[in-house]
């Protein structure tokens, strides 16, 4: 997304790039300082690509990781401070919600993008549709929000904001994955083995 892909896209689309001659420059994303917030498996996932592209990985989360060597943050607005890029992606709960609020946003800075591909309401909306509107953050991408599918309408207008309808996973390699999954669960649970995806109800 820093790379500007969504926006040239549009540009062409609308027909700016006969009339208005080159497109604004854009930033790479190889070598950027990518905040991970939640390092479970879908982090982790995001943080072995992002290697691939020679970024410089740091997280946060409940506690350190011993077994992980990437910089740990304990608290948000160090790990903010810190990155060019934050995607966000642990689990929501009680002490989760709106833990990207306009005060993280700030620590970001206005060069930097929010990503989200967890629980829309991880993010304060509301504060960073501000702080998109006032160039207080560069820009973000949302496949997940506070209301879907309801989305703020402000965000429409936003070239430097990339949506998606929460569908990071919804492709057919990652279905027939899940299918395979079940059969496996299910395999396991009538030959009285552990199952590969418990759940525990509480």
């Amino acid at each position: 997304m820093p790379c500007g892909g969504s926006r040239w896209d549009r540009f062409v689309r609308k027909g700016s790039w006969a009339v208005e001659g080159e497109f604004a420059l854009g930033t790479k994303l190889s070598g950027k300082r990518v905040g991970i917030v939640g390092l479970g498996k879908i982090g982790s996932e995001i943080a072995k690509r992002l290697e691939a592209f020679s970024c410089k990985v740091s997280y946060t989360s409940r506690q350190r990781k011993p077994s992980i060597s990437y910089p740990y943050y304990p608290k948000i607005l160090d790990l903010a401070s810190n990155s060019d890029v934050l995607v966000v992606c642990c689990a929501l709960t009680s002490e989760t919600h709106h833990i990207i609020n306009r005060e993280v946003m700030l620590a970001l800075g206005n060069n930097g993008y929010v990503i989200n591909v967890g629980r829309g309401a991880l993010i304060d909306e509301k504060e960073l549709v501000q702080c998109l509107m006032w160039g207080e953050v560069g820009g973000a991408g949302l496949d997940v929000f506070e209301d879907e599918p309801d989305v703020p309408e402000e965000l429409f207008k936003m070239d430097n904001v990339v949506l998606s309808p929460h569908k990071a996973v919804f492709t057919e390699e990652a279905t027939e994955g899940v299918g395979q999954l079940v059969a496996r669960n299910l395999d396991a649970h009538f030959a009285n083995e552990p199952l590969l995806t418990p759940v525990q109800l509480e």
